[in-house]
């Protein structure tokens, strides 16, 4: 790939710096394709003749510092007698503050370009334009960017151009775009501008969103625009992102004479406000704008009920997912982190893969996740993993297993599996490796039920036992090696000793239940022998908590599906729709417009939960969509036939509610589940696109694809 390119940089390439690459060239006649290939150690962005080439924001995407996607453009029509292509590079995610691992292990690799342009005329003949020598470089207008840092553009800066430096860099991590690619998705025009309490100006664009905006004025050489930005106000209406930590998040624009418009091209951002700091007038409505961006996804899922507090919840959910699927699916998109966090990833990838048609996102990330993982199985708890740490915590690592066999189970596509197979059993070698009692997984690191409401005080895991945990999730993750291995026709029977041996063990090691939580993962993961007690005793422990949670990461995603599957489907509504803290309706009622990280991260005071790990968007307790999907309207894939290639339709409606329908754009068709509250009675309207097994009232009803009422 490329074999005639060479990787080439600026030859003083300092990590902030952000050099323009150029080349000028004629044509030699009229063409009749013109296909351009790119890839970076860092992000670019491309033009021809002063227009964009293509539309991947952050090219050439996020991945392990062991590869990096070639992009391929037709810039066919695009090309003139005379041409300019030019290429602005960054760090990136590929070095700098972000990726600090690669800064000191790769200290002698510095952020470049390959590329080549292949031109064929009509007449036959064709020509290759590559990256070498023959390419000239100098500083940009951008003279500063960075993921967490923000950008600085000046538009008056002067270009000097110099020969450009040829890296002896590997082309064997060059591979071919696979992902989706990053897009501008909407615009949002601002809702509000106003003066805050101290006197400061700030806009409002009524939605936590990640993206950047582009400011269009009349200005004097010299004169500045620089904004800074945020997800919320504090109590008394003041902007305030302490919650960001060190990444500054902020865009620096020197004007030029006249009428301009800009808008950042290395960088994004996660907010709500932004705070002008400088403007050369009193800035309007018309100066600017908000440009989304995610990877492109095409939308699956609908939700909708009678409560407006729910809807505004699901709307959240939406946007959570939006935010954060930025070619990875981070944790958060503001603060100086914005990791591909594993733990998050696995709890949210069934309400991902309905809400949205996500199916090659994740295989390009769990490709990443496979090659990152170490030869003892040891899968980071960020992928890609520029982070030094060398262990993987429980319900953490398990994305290696648990996303794989979700994005099989809602698309049908059995290469996932394929791919990823082999990657599943190491992890649980890796298991069997670690711990110190055979069949369980005992006295390893974790992070445990993170963040779970019953934390000890000083810490942020929950009070959920660690050892417990940890033997849940080996036991669960087993089971579902198991079922990848069927799917492939492997042989699996050492897989399944080891099941048998991890529940005898478990059921020897931990005769009861602590917390929420524990409960929980024994009631779901198939692990407690009286499940009637112990469904019980969960029950109990959250009516005496006044019909709330007390659970954190690993105990939220299945909560409620603990409740209804063990016959407290009423309790598990009540949970649902709870308003007061903590729920997930408590942080709509604050006024959320995304999932945030704490059930309290803005307390009923108004007060912040802290300084340092405190995202208002960070998607993981949206996962609660998958209950309402799954057992609330009651769409269900059947295992041995993936994909929805057949399906299970059981709704569980409450009469808490007079309305509520799920649908799904599913690889056979569109599946839609909705019940309407008729007095005592249920009115149940069901479309499905394949061989179904709908089930009302615990009667059972085998249908043809088509359109029902119950």
């Amino acid at each position: 790939m490329l074999n005639n390119s060479k990787w080439i940089s600026y030859p003083e390439m300092q990590l902030t710096t952000c050099p323009v690459f150029k080349k000028d060239f004629n044509l030699k006649g009229e063409i009749k394709k013109a296909i351009l290939q790119l890839s970076s150690l860092g992000c670019y962005y491309a033009t021809i003749n002063d227009k964009r080439v293509g539309d991947f924001i952050l090219a050439p995407g996020f991945t392990s510092n062991k590869r990096s996607q070639v992009q391929a453009y037709d810039i066919t029509s695009m090309l003139s007698s005379n041409n300019e292509l030019r290429v602005t590079l960054s760090q990136g995610w590929f070095k700098g503050r972000m990726n600090w691992r690669a800064t000191q292990d790769m200290a002698d690799i510095y952020p470049s370009i390959i590329g080549e342009l292949k031109i064929t005329y009509q007449n036959g003949e064709s020509e290759a334009i590559v990256t070498d020598e023959g390419w000239s470089v100098s500083l940009s207008k951008i003279t500063f960017a960075d993921i967490y840092d923000g950008e600085h553009y000046d538009a008056n800066f002067k270009e000097s151009f110099v020969p450009v430096k040829v890296n002896d860099y590997s082309k064997a991590r060059l591979c071919k775009q696979q992902g989706e690619i990053i897009k501008e998705q909407e615009i949002i025009n601002p809702h509000k501008i106003f003066k805050t309490p101290k006197g400061e100006t700030v806009i409002d664009f009524n939605q936590n969103l990640t993206g950047y905006f582009e400011i269009c004025l009349n200005a004097t050489k010299g004169e500045r625009v620089s904004f800074s930005v945020a997800e919320v106000l504090d109590k008394d209406g003041n902007f305030y992102n302490e919650n960001y930590r060190s990444a500054k998040s902020e865009f620096i624009y020197t004007c030029c004479d006249g009428y301009q418009t800009y808008k950042p091209k290395l960088t994004f951002y996660g907010f709500r406000y932004i705070r002008v700091n400088e403007f050369p007038f009193e800035i309007t409505e018309d100066n600017i704008r908000a440009i989304v961006i995610h990877s492109e996804m095409k939308r699956t899922g609908y939700l909708d009920s009678s409560s407006e507090l729910l809807n505004k919840l699901f709307s959240n959910i939406i946007w959570g997912q939006k935010g954060n699927f930025v070619d990875v699916p981070t944790d958060c998109p503001q603060r100086d982190e914005r990791m591909g966090w594993t733990g998050d990833a696995q709890v949210f990838v069934k309400t991902a893969s309905y809400n949205f048609d996500c199916e090659k996102f994740f295989e390009k990330w769990l490709t990443d996740l496979r090659i990152d993982q170490t030869k003892s199985g040891y899968v980071p708890s960020v992928v890609p993993q520029l982070w030094g740490d060398d262990w993987s915590g429980c319900g953490w690592g398990d994305a290696s297993i648990i996303c794989p066999w979700q994005i099989y189970l809602t698309y049908g596509n059995k290469e996932i599996l394929r791919k990823q197979y082999n990657s599943m059993c190491l992890y649980l070698k890796y298991i069997a490796s670690s711990t110190k009692k055979k069949y369980l997984w005992i006295d390893c690191e974790h992070f445990g039920d993170w963040l779970g409401l019953d934390s000890p005080a000083g810490s942020y895991k929950g009070a959920s036992r660690d050892n417990l945990v940890a033997s849940a999730f080996y036991y669960y993750s087993t089971g579902l090696v198991i079922k990848a291995g069927k799917a492939l026709n492997k042989n699996v029977e050492k897989y399944e000793r080891l099941r048998e041996n991890i529940l005898k063990s478990f059921r020897k090691e931990f005769t009861s239940y602590e917390t929420q939580t524990e409960c929980v993962l024994a009631l779901h993961f198939g692990l407690c022998e009286n499940k009637k007690a112990v469904a019980k005793q969960l029950s109990d422990m959250i009516v005496a908590n006044g019909k709330r949670l007390k659970t954190g990461f690993l105990g939220t995603p299945y909560l409620l599906h603990a409740l209804s599957d063990n016959g407290y489907t009423e309790l598990a509504y009540d949970l649902l729709l709870q308003e007061n803290y903590p729920s997930w309706l408590y942080s709509v009622k604050q006024g959320a417009t995304t999932i945030w990280e704490h059930w309290d991260g803005i307390n009923d005071k108004g007060e912040f939960w802290s300084k340092d790990m405190n995202s208002f968007n960070h998607y993981a307790y949206g996962s609660v969509a998958d209950w309402v999907y799954g057992v609330a309207c009651g769409i269900q894939t059947v295992e041995d036939k993936p994909g929805f290639e057949e399906i299970v339709i059981a709704p569980k409606p409450t009469k808490k509610l007079n309305h509520l329908s799920a649908s799904i754009e599913t690889r056979h068709g569109l599946v839609s589940s909705k019940w309407i509250k008729e007095g005592n009675s249920f009115r149940y309207e069901i479309i499905t696109p394949s061989k179904s097994t709908i089930i009302i009232d615990n009667k059972e009803y085998k249908v043809d694809k088509g359109a029902y009422v119950f």
